[in-house]
């Protein structure tokens, strides 16, 4: 079977609780086959670490990390502090990094200005391909790849070779995850937001109050705040801040400063 294959695509995916620790397995072999041990996160914003219907922990249990490593899920810091889980903010590729850099198939001007200071202590390994996962809400997820050689800091061929196999097998592994174990939406299904509930959140986005806004669209203020009033209960939001936020993360709006 050749690395990148519909049947290890369908053997990393997760289709219900109890199919967890088998999709884990199937990305651990796949890892392992590579020289490579997988550290899986489903968010990078909580050191929490994916676990099996049964609560166990993925990453000791099926991946192989154990008390004798510096365990990420055990560091409260990883998640500000590690320099692959910040590059992860700034990129939606797979990518290799060691302490002489990240390398990219496209240039990225924001992972050359991360900070590489003592990257083996911050990052917990001395070498990776990392793979950002992109999830809905805002979620960012990641897997790294770590080579089981103490002394290769070299992924330039591995990360040709594997790179782009490796992140359609952990994408797979970390939406359906998401998905099997996010018991609770972060938003409404039914969050359709009007044209006009848009109009007034991108005014509102960019500072605008609801004076000036019912200027700009030739309403009235109660109209203004009718419409971002249901946008909020639509969205359940419980202020103006978190509906715009709120919309911003549905891609009704942007964030941006300009217009």
């Amino acid at each position: 079977m050749s690395l990148l294959s519909q049947a290890n695509i369908d053997a990393v995916r997760v289709s219900g609780t109890e199919d967890i620790r088998r999709a884990a397995e199937a990305l651990h072999e796949i890892a392992m086959s590579c020289g490579m041990r997988a550290a899986p996160a489903h968010d990078i914003a909580d050191k929490r670490t994916p676990v099996d219907a049964e609560g166990n922990l993925l990453a000791r249990d099926v991946f192989g990390w154990n008390d004798d490593d510096r365990v990420w899920w055990r560091n409260s810091r990883i998640a500000l502090d590690s320099p692959l889980t910040t590059a992860c903010r700034f990129e939606s590729q797979p990518f290799w990094v060691n302490a002489e850099g990240f390398r990219t198939r496209q240039p990225n001007a924001y992972l050359d200005a991360i900070d590489l200071t003592n990257f083996e202590q911050r990052a917990l390994t001395w070498a990776a391909i990392g793979v950002p996962v992109h999830l809905p809400f805002g979620q960012i997820g990641a897997v790294s790849f770590n080579p089981l050689e103490r002394d290769k800091t070299d992924l330039a061929e591995d990360f040709l070779a594997l790179g782009d196999a490796l992140g359609l097998y952990a994408r797979t592994f970390i939406s359906t995850y998401v998905q099997v174990m996010g018991s609770a939406q972060a938003l409404p299904a039914a969050s359709r937001l009007s044209k006009r509930e848009v109009e007034c959140l991108r005014w509102a986005a960019i500072g605008k109050t609801d004076l000036e806004i019912s200027m700009i669209i030739s309403r009235s203020r109660a109209t203004v705040r009718f419409h971002i009033h249901n946008a909020a209960t639509k969205l359940n939001a419980v202020n103006r801040s978190q509906t715009v936020f709120k919309a911003a993360q549905l891609g009704y709006i942007s964030l941006n400063n300009s217009r």
